[in-house]
């Protein structure tokens, strides 16, 4: 179990994935969590579901806390490190979630010294199977890179990288589960038009999706040897593979991951030239 007390700055979905996932792995206790949000009734929710202490005063969490996650969407994060940064002090590590946001930007807020782990998690982590990165900043140390990964650890899987990655993570894996999700609809809508029930088509995509990701991960074979397994000479898959290649489909995949990261370098841009 983790020995911090732990503030969550920002009550929404990624805040409660968290919050659920240490308290499902005995990662920390529900006297260690506490939450601070703008609406009553969303503190309440948490506080009667999980146990856990909640706030309208963020400054009074921060205060108290030995890790602060930064849980607030990038747009209102530059107002929120104002507002907090007369109580962070060296001893504190802070943890961002919020895409764009350099560290560089978060220390002219809190102070050049201040310990500072950006991470870019994803949506998966509502349900334990998120995907993370970590970047730590110049003053976080191995040991508080070692905390936030257990953090993140209990609502999926972690990769440590260079912050100058942040942005490529944010437009593949950040904004990654947009793209299943679409893909997964186009799979439904594809069923039904070949005759299958909308239930049944939406079920059997969302377990081929899954089920292929499984085994992908549990074998460590390459992708492209998986799809030749799935494809016979002059069979159903190869006549599916070529439509999807001839209308672009790997093209168009890496043309989205490549615009999602330049809009993520675009708002680090704009959040460094507000701070």
């Amino acid at each position: 179990m983790l020995e911090r007390k732990i503030a969550f700055v920002g009550a929404g979905n990624m805040a409660e994935a968290l919050i659920k996932g240490l308290l499902r792995s005995g990662t920390a206790g529900p006297e260690a969590l506490i939450a601070t949000g703008r609406r009553t009734e969303r503190l309440e929710e948490l506080r009667s579901t999980y146990g856990v202490r909640t706030t309208l005063d963020n400054v009074a969490a921060v205060r108290e806390a030995d890790v602060v996650v930064l849980s607030v969407k990038p747009q209102v994060m530059d107002k929120v490190l104002v507002q907090v940064a007369a109580v962070v002090d060296p001893h504190k590590l802070i943890i961002s979630v919020a895409a764009g946001v350099p560290i560089a930007a978060m220390e002219r807020r809190l102070g050049a010294g201040a310990r500072i782990i950006r991470t870019m998690p994803n949506t998966p982590s509502l349900v334990g199977a998120g995907a993370c990165a970590l970047s730590p900043g110049e003053h976080a140390s191995e040991e508080d890179l070692q905390v936030a990964t257990r953090i993140f650890q209990a609502v999926g899987t972690t990769t440590v990288v260079d912050e100058s990655l942040l942005d490529a993570v944010t437009g593949l894996s950040g904004s990654g589960p947009a793209y299943i999700f679409l893909l997964i609809e186009a799979l439904s809508d594809a069923g039904v038009k070949v005759g299958l029930p909308r239930y049944t088509a939406l079920k059997l995509a969302a377990q081929t999706v899954l089920g292929s990701a499984k085994l992908l991960i549990e074998t460590g074979a390459h992708p492209g040897q998986l799809k030749d397994q799935v494809t016979s000479p002059g069979g159903t898959a190869i006549a599916g593979l070529h439509t999807l290649e001839a209308g672009g489909l790997r093209t168009t995949l890496i043309n989205a991951v490549e615009a999602a990261t330049r809009r993520a370098r675009e708002l680090g841009e704009q959040f460094l030239e507000k701070s």
